[in-house]
């Protein structure tokens, strides 16, 4: 029998979801919750969707800290930020056109194989909330589960 369940979850008592800030996906938080919704699924798929266009979703190891930091140094290598660049889109300071940028580069959304009530995903793979505001922002991800 085929089942479905969609869940909402914003940041634990308001907190930001920062990628900048801190060291550690706090996406991670979000697949605890979900856990117990996993295990009623043999075969299915979860989607993460990102409510945002200033933050992104991607997948990408999750186990040496230096990626986190190399994928920044390239983002703000190849979108830069600040009064000197050329954006027009500056109405809400001048790192949200970069944002906007990020945010299309890497997407809102991410699918994952479901398999025995667990996500299938590699050793040493993890899901990244990127926040590429300079200010942490509270971030809404919404999680469809599919499958049987």
């Amino acid at each position: 029998m085929m089942q479905s369940s969609s869940v909402s979850f914003s940041s634990a008592a308001g907190a930001p979801l920062s990628f900048r800030k801190s060291p550690v996906s706090s996406l991670f938080k979000i697949l605890k919750e979900i856990r117990e919704d996993l295990s009623g699924f043999k075969c299915g798929l979860a989607n993460l969707f990102l409510q945002h266009t200033s933050a992104s979703l991607t997948i990408n190891e999750n186990y040496d800290s230096d990626v986190r930091a190399d994928t920044e140094t390239f983002l703000n290598r190849v979108v830069p930020e600040g009064r000197s660049a050329p954006w027009k889109h500056t109405l809400e300071g001048p790192d949200d056109m970069p944002a906007h940028i990020k945010s299309s580069m890497f997407g809102c959304a991410l699918t994952i194989p479901i398999t025995d009530g667990q996500l299938n995903m590699g050793t040493w793979q993890g899901i990244w909330l990127c926040e590429h505001r300079d200010a942490p922002t509270a971030r809404k991800v919404v999680v469809t589960l599919n499958g049987i």
